[in-house]
């Protein structure tokens, strides 16, 4: 982690989210409880969360901590019991499930685990598939163009069984990214990659969070890649702090 750039940015966080952080993701005093009576669990604890436009933001911590709730929320995919989410100056909580369901698809993407890519579609028609479904007048990115960037262009024509797990998470990041999101939201992009693939894909996600200011949250076990953020949380029993 670049510590200038940390230094400076941790100086120029006010309580009031600035302009960059309004083009981002906030959320206020997020709670969120699971199950009934006895056994109720806050899988997220007052959760307090700024990702500014062009940032990328990484958290970690033990399974079972509330890092799949805490993105689950974020992407409009649940509801909090109490707190707010904005993305891009767009509440998120106070909308409609209708309204909520139409901000996700203009605002947000998601990369998953292993791609999560559909098995009959060649990677071309993987990133052309969303654009399908976005709003009438959506600005997106031109899917060759984009798995050009990714490094995937000569594979265009592939389906998932014919590519290496990078290869497959890589085209998941470009079909996350082809409706120009403004909040990319990335679970465990490395947890089925060696090494070597899993530096090259967080970079990969770091490089595309600061060209496009896309604000990115990427929840990890992998402590090696931490350095390629530009900000890290850790998540705790549904609290989550800044290391």
């Amino acid at each position: 982690m670049n510590t200038h750039t940390e230094t400076t940015r941790q100086a120029s966080r006010p309580d009031t989210p600035g302009p960059a952080h309004q083009d981002g993701l906030i959320m206020r005093d997020v709670t969120m409880l699971l199950g009934d009576g006895e056994d109720t669990v806050r899988a997220l604890d007052s959760v307090h969360l700024t990702v500014a436009a062009g940032e990328f933001a990484a958290i970690v911590g033990p399974s079972g901590s509330g890092k799949s709730s805490l993105l689950a929320v974020a992407g409009g995919l649940a509801a909090p019991d109490s707190g707010t989410v904005t993305i891009a100056g767009r509440p998120m909580t106070a909308a409609s499930r209708r309204a909520r369901t139409a901000l996700r698809r203009d605002l947000v993407g998601f990369v998953f685990q292993s791609g999560n890519l559909l098995p009959a579609l060649t990677a071309i028609d993987q990133l052309r598939l969303p654009t399908r479904f976005a709003s009438p007048g959506a600005v997106g990115r031109d899917p060759m163009d984009l798995l050009t960037e990714v490094g995937m262009a000569g594979k265009a024509d592939r389906r998932p069984h014919q590519l290496s797990g990078g290869e497959r998470q890589r085209v998941g990041i470009a079909r996350a990214l082809v409706t120009g999101p403004r909040l990319l939201l990335v679970d465990e992009p490395t947890a089925a990659l060696d090494q070597a693939r899993s530096r090259d894909i967080v970079q990969m996600l770091a490089r595309e969070t600061r060209q496009h200011a896309v604000a990115t949250v990427m929840v990890t076990h992998d402590t090696e890649v931490l350095q390629y953020c530009d900000s890290v949380y850790e998540m705790m029993d549904g609290a989550l702090s800044k290391k």
